[in-house]
């Protein structure tokens, strides 16, 4: 009996430590102002990126993330960029978080509870991306990713989130998210928010794509409609 007991504790300590935040999850808040919001945080093994718009209209609110790990309950992220507190981008901030089965997650001391929404599956481009490269008459033009200037964009197995920002001047240029789904070569996005034109929302972009040395090589039309091919590769640091 006490090496059953021993050894239920240590399956019981397995599976805690085994729980983890990599996919996406969301829940709805009203702020003070009335405002019902949506907010949606999207975990890789590395990055994160959380945005808030509103749950009726779809309307930009506001977005922040970067680099995170995990140390027991203790949540440590390094903020890379941040759209409405610029003073916060470069200040690690650790916090407690607890889980409630696999499927409830929230800050300690927080009275709302995120819900999964997926665990990085099924989407064939789950991950953190950085744009690499873009096709200019007929030619690929490769993009430094070590510098400043980012733009990328973070997949979990059903939702992305595209964000421009300067990690150097601190400056947001931008960012969009919704849904995503990867179809015999086709990558559809659904947006659900555009920070720069609220008249998106509810678009439905297709694109062609293909993994080529690694590399997730992404053609079809902008959301104004231009034609475009870019390369995006895997974020290494």
């Amino acid at each position: 009996m006490k090496n059953l007991f021993t050894l239920f504790t240590c399956l019981i300590a397995t599976l805690s430590l085994a729980q983890s935040p990599v996919g996406a999850w969301e829940w709805t808040e009203t702020r003070e102002d009335g405002q019902k919001v949506k907010g949606v945080v999207t975990f890789t093994e590395n990055y994160q990126t959380a945005a808030w718009f509103d749950a009726e209209t779809g309307a930009f609110v506001e977005t922040n993330g970067g680099g995170w790990e995990l140390n027991g309950n203790t949540m440590t992220e390094m903020p890379e960029f941040n759209s409405s507190d610029t003073s916060r981008i470069g200040k690690p901030r650790s916090f407690e978080i607890e889980f409630d089965g696999n499927d409830k997650m929230r800050i300690v001391g927080m009275e709302t509870w995120a819900t999964r929404v997926d665990a990085g599956e099924p989407g064939d481009l789950a991950g953190a991306w950085l744009m690499s490269g873009r096709k200019r008459n007929g030619e690929i033009q490769e993009r430094d990713t070590s510098g400043p200037r980012k733009t990328m964009k973070i997949l979990s197995g059903t939702r992305f989130q595209w964000i421009a920002y300067n990690t150097e001047t601190k400056q947001f240029m931008g960012t969009g998210g919704g849904t995503y789904t990867t179809v015999d070569g086709k990558y559809t996005e659904n947006i659900e928010f555009f920070s720069r034109d609220d008249n998106r929302v509810g678009a439905s972009l297709e694109f062609t794509y293909e993994l080529k040395d690694g590399k997730w090589n992404h053609s079809g039309k902008s959301s104004k409609g231009d034609p475009l091919y870019e390369v995006w590769s895997v974020r290494e640091n």
